[in-house]
């Protein structure tokens, strides 16, 4: 698809993107199709008492029968999904030695104090508790996040074992990297994960690394 769409001329050879919303108007974006592939992947960490920010999608989705409590963190007080209202940066609000599992998507690019931030995700596991967390290696901005709360960081596998490791123990975290050079290309354009072919999403290039997983386990 993206081969048919490179010969349309001019629709890539050009200085807006296709899609400013990472192609969530065309379909399933390509971040998200590894979010979901690193997700399923670990899909049996996701049981027990089960913390998620923003909204439960993940919980359910791939948590299913082996989650006993849904727990979601909001830091907007307004959230109608949300059962605790909290910051990860300060720890307010954030309760200790309670999960079994948390599922952090997305989120770390737009806390300031990442390191402060896992170390009160570490504090809200229960010992052999398991942190699921996905966050960018390449992308465009996040303008909706960027104009709220600020858009900080994107991150390399060197950088989230360090950071990760200074918190949970090297032993403890596994970092895996997803995508390649015409995943990327593709995702900073906007377009959807469904215009690229399946072996296209899943060849990977360690040096493309579109989005980056963790799985850190509590001592």
């Amino acid at each position: 698809m993206i081969g048919k769409m490179m010969k349309k001329r001019g629709l890539l050879r050009r200085v807006t993107p296709v899609s400013r919303v990472f192609g969530l108007d065309r379909g399933l974006p390509i971040d998200r199709f590894y979010i979901e592939s690193f997700l399923e992947k670990h899909a049996r960490s996701i049981q027990g008492c089960v913390l998620e920010i923003g909204e439960p999608v993940y919980t359910c989705k791939f948590g299913g029968g082996r989650v006993a409590a849904s727990h979601v963190l909001s830091v907007e007080p307004g959230n109608p999904a949300a059962t605790l209202t909290g910051d990860l940066e300060t720890g307010e609000g954030v309760p200790k030695k309670m999960f079994d599992c948390a599922v952090l998507t997305q989120t770390l690019p737009f806390i300031y104090d990442v390191k402060a931030a896992l170390t009160h995700c570490h504090a809200a596991l229960k010992p052999g508790g398991v942190l699921l967390a996905t966050f960018p290696g390449i992308s465009q901005i996040s303008r909706y996040d960027m104009d709220r709360w600020c858009d900080y960081w994107r991150f390399t596998d060197a950088s989230a074992a360090k950071l990760f490791g200074d918190v949970f123990g090297g032993e403890q975290v596994t970092v895996a990297t997803h995508g390649n050079v015409l995943a990327a290309c593709a995702f900073l354009h906007g377009l959807a994960s469904g215009e690229l072919k399946p072996r296209e999403l899943d060849h990977h290039d360690p040096d493309y690394q579109v989005l980056i997983g963790v799985r850190a386990v509590k001592k």
